[in-house]
């Protein structure tokens, strides 16, 4: 995989294969974040789902503030810090279930102002991480959520807390991106 934009731009990073990961496409990637350029300078940032840190990392490389990793599989975990390290990074790498992240942060007040929602393609999480966001109060005003799946119909949410800013189709991939109401 290799890093887009920013920084870091043109260097390679590691990913992994296991069974219900896939890392984001570099042609879905750079659109993704031309949609967030203005967004991302200065943003505090969480990659739900982290897989390889794919997401985050190009958020480091375009200038956010603070990107903080999630994924609940060791071999994710040590993948995302092994390319921390390569690019003389540090981050906030947490390997722990999504809904338990949640709730640390709702304990710590903690606030984003993007989120990248990327879970393995079938199942509810998407639609279990948009709940947790929203109760939980972990969106800063206007914050953003990066959602991608392989059918639109599988991203529900509640129109009552979000707002479609964008949504883009790439194949068999589909990227919505929410914007926080409440």
């Amino acid at each position: 995989m290799r890093i887009i934009q920013g920084k870091y731009k043109g260097r390679v990073i590691d990913g992994f294969t296991l069974e219900g990961t896939r890392p984001t496409m570099e042609r879905v990637k750079e659109s993704l974040f031309a949609i967030l350029q203005d967004q991302i300078k200065d943003a505090i940032c969480l990659d739900l789902f982290a897989g390889s840190g794919n997401l985050g990392i190009e958020a480091i490389s375009m200038g956010a503030k603070e990107v903080v990793f999630v994924d609940q599989n060791k071999k994710a975990v040590k993948t995302i810090q092994k390319n921390l390290s390569i690019l003389g990074e540090e981050a906030q790498v947490l390997c722990m279930d999504f809904e338990k992240a949640c709730q640390k942060f709702f304990r710590e007040q903690k606030k984003f102002s993007i989120v990248f929602l990327d879970p393995p393609y079938e199942t509810s999480f998407i639609e279990k991480g948009l709940v947790h966001l929203s109760k939980d109060k972990l969106l800063n005003k206007n914050g953003l959520v990066v959602c991608e799946s392989n059918h639109k119909e599988k991203i529900k949410y509640n129109s009552s807390s979000y707002e479609v800013y964008k949504e883009k189709t790439y194949g068999d991939k589909y990227i919505l991106i929410l914007k926080k109401t409440e």
